[in-house]
């Protein structure tokens, strides 16, 4: 395992460079639900710790079990994020009441400097954000790993704000990433069914 962290971490050293067509930027339930087996696609396989806005300790692995629709993001964004965040509400109220309870949502924010629990829980105030989502910070490294995995480039600018990649995803209860939705304002058709896929 640490050899395959140290992996992604080169990889990320590299993509931190920024590029591409990014555009620039300014358990849902208490039923227990059993841990799959995971694979070596599954993202839950690193050891990443993660701080929600609760001030609790939350592991990739803790989301296994249920899909999961994530996107990362920082809370001062002005533009782009709150997009984001209003593609993964059209995602949800796409999907039929008895199945949203089915589904996680999970906002991760990688300005590990600024979005302390403190700030996502008043982001998730402001923003009047689900109490059921999760809003997720962490160290700069594992920050790094998780966007290593998902694809997800980002790079900090002299004004404080970043540049960064609009993508949703969806993984699937082991932790693997079945679709990804690129853009903002995207129609979330092809997810919404790759969501009802997943859970058939």
């Amino acid at each position: 395992m640490k050899t395959f962290t140290s992996i992604l971490l080169l990889i990320l050293a590299v993509s931190e460079t920024f590029g591409g067509t990014n555009a620039p930027c300014c358990a849902k339930t208490n039923v227990a639900v059993a841990s799959p087996q995971l694979t070596d696609k599954s993202i839950y396989e690193v050891d990443s710790k993660f701080t929600d806005d609760r001030g609790n300790t939350v592991k990739l692995s803790n989301l296994a079990g249920q899909p999961v629709v994530l996107t990362m993001f920082f809370a001062q964004c002005n533009y782009a994020c709150p997009i984001l965040a209003n593609d993964m509400r059209k995602i949800e109220s796409a999907l039929p009441q008895e199945v949203r309870g089915k589904v996680r949502f999970v906002l991760v924010s990688f300005d590990s400097d600024r979005d302390t629990p403190k700030a996502l829980a008043h982001y998730r105030e402001t923003r009047h954000i689900p109490d059921d989502w999760l809003l997720l910070t962490a160290k700069r490294d594992d920050i790094l790993e998780l966007a290593a995995l998902l694809g997800v480039k980002f790079k900090k600018e002299t004004t404080g704000q970043f540049a960064h990649s609009n993508l949703i995803t969806l993984l699937n209860a082991q932790g693997e990433i079945v679709r990804q939705q690129v853009g903002l304002n995207a129609d979330p058709t092809d997810l919404v069914s790759a969501i009802h896929h997943v859970l058939k």
